[in-house]
């Protein structure tokens, strides 16, 4: 899952309120994709949510160490509705913008149309067709499944797992190569009151292109919502 999307996610702005979130991570990873290297990286995003389960969104995230820059940035709009008592369903659109990134990188820019399944905020299922600004070539798609099990102690486990079409058509370049590629995550997150701590083990076994980095098979999260 996009790390600025997990950032939106977790913001908790009631009906009607403003809700914001900051956050510093080690590493930002976007669906098997390293946007930054391993270096500081702060977060921040704000949200509005509506009586009728609109919302809207954005959030950025800034490399701290030098050349410091906007590494990613997402605006968001999205509609919730209830369908039982342990069930929710989310459609969202998300445009995404790499303004601080390599050429490659920048290449990712795009628009994403989601739907998501929620039970019990325990269980989350999405799926996403992808729209690249630059490439064009027909809709991209990705799907995952993602769990979150309180442990006790403010304490909870997590995981997930996910399946993406690689974003570039980069098959003209390396004809053997799948389209798709796996992706998933494990780890704790401890969260007391507005204060949550992640500690995430990420693993992929997607195919760098050239200039990209690598991905830390650890990263780390500090966040506080308001």
């Amino acid at each position: 899952m996009a790390a600025g999307f997990a950032l939106l996610a977790s913001l908790e702005a009631h009906a009607g309120d403003w809700g914001g979130t900051i956050a510093a991570s080690s590493q930002l990873v976007d669906r098997g994709v390293a946007i930054t290297p391993p270096v500081p990286v702060v977060q921040g995003a704000v949200n509005w949510v509506s009586r009728n389960g609109w919302s809207i969104g954005a959030s950025a995230s800034y490399q701290v160490r030098d050349p410091g820059r906007v590494a990613e940035a997402i605006a968001q709009v999205a509609r919730s509705w209830s369908l039982s008592d342990d069930w929710q369903a989310q459609a969202s659109l998300m445009d995404y913008h790499y303004p601080g990134g390599s050429a490659g990188l920048r290449s990712y820019n795009r628009i994403e149309l989601g739907g998501s399944l929620v039970w019990r905020d325990v269980l989350t299922i999405g799926a996403s067709a992808i729209r690249l600004n630059r490439w064009g070539g027909g809709l991209r798609g990705a799907a995952d499944v993602g769990a979150r099990w309180p442990l006790g102690w403010h304490l909870a486990a997590t995981g997930g797992v996910g399946i993406a079409q690689y974003l570039a058509p980069l098959r003209q370049y390396y004809p053997s190569r799948p389209d798709r590629y796996t992706y998933g995550h494990g780890g704790l997150v401890w969260q007391n009151g507005p204060w949550r701590v992640e500690l995430i083990h990420v693993f992929t076994n997607r195919e760098r292109n050239r200039g990209e980095q690598r991905v830390s098979p650890w990263t780390a999260t500090v966040a506080r919502t308001f």
